[in-house]
């Protein structure tokens, strides 16, 4: 064997085997979220249901202060709620399996706008929907992909003067290219690279709802099938959000 040889066979055991233990700790991590998550319930429902108690049998009792601080405090009590679910949603989605079929990518895509459609303030926006190209893909995992989007654009783009969302897609030998734009708040190409994190905000609570899990819930999501996410974006000038799938056996 020529050393040539023996050094591409040294090369190719270190990858496996850092590819076990990157496995390893992906496996590790997501138990550890799932843990985490599921433990904090608990103590999280008893600290809802005294401060509601407190409030239905004392009001009476209690100052105009006083219950503003119980509804700070079961106010921060759901919206933690609502980061536990957000993250048990990415734990349990990381390990769910891909079964991928054809998709009629315009047809779900439909299907998610008209289940999106009764989000307050959505009255307003228009949503123009293109042809899309379809996809070989797990259309459950897909659909979680493109309600995470448009909800997005359409939390984003309601308070615009005239909001205006548009779906479009491409295909090209490679990659099938799908993008949400909209005419909304947008953001800054500066701090794009955190977009996709966990927990990730640009805008206050109090602006627009949300606890940033959203996002990465796509990346995950579309990185899982192959393809990738990206985003482009200007103040106050709307924002674009695409992902790329491969095309037929590339997918594999």
């Amino acid at each position: 064997m020529s050393s040539a040889d023996q050094a591409i066979r040294n090369l190719n055991a270190d990858l496996q085997q850092q590819t076990r233990q990157l496995e390893a700790a992906n496996k590790e991590l997501e138990g550890f979220s799932y843990s985490v998550s599921h433990d904090l319930r608990a103590p999280l429902r008893a600290i809802d249901g005294f401060a509601q108690m407190l409030h239905e049998d004392y009001r009476s009792r209690l100052d105009d202060e006083a219950l503003r601080y119980i509804d700070v405090i079961r106010g921060n009590s759901k919206r933690m709620a609502d980061l536990i679910d957000d993250l048990l949603a990415l734990s349990r989605l990381s390990r769910q399996v891909v079964s991928k079929a054809e998709v009629d990518m315009t047809q779900l895509v439909q299907e998610v706008i008209d289940e999106v459609r009764p989000q307050q303030g959505a009255e307003t926006v228009k949503i123009e929907l293109g042809a899309l190209p379809p996809a070989k893909a797990d259309r459950a995992l897909l659909r979680q992909v493109w309600l995470n989007l448009l909800s997005n654009a359409l939390k984003y783009s309601a308070k615009s003067p005239n909001p205006v969302i548009e779906v479009s897609g491409r295909q090209d030998s490679v990659d099938s290219i799908y993008s949400v734009k909209d005419n909304g708040v947008g953001f800054s190409m500066e701090y794009a690279g955190k977009l996709f994190g966990v927990f990730q905000r640009l805008h206050r609570p109090e602006e627009f709802s949300g606890t940033g899990v959203g996002l990465a819930i796509v990346q995950r999501l579309v990185t899982r099938h192959g393809g990738r996410v990206w985003a482009e974006g200007a103040l106050n000038k709307g924002a674009r959000f695409s992902f790329s799938l491969p095309v037929g056996e590339s997918h594999e």
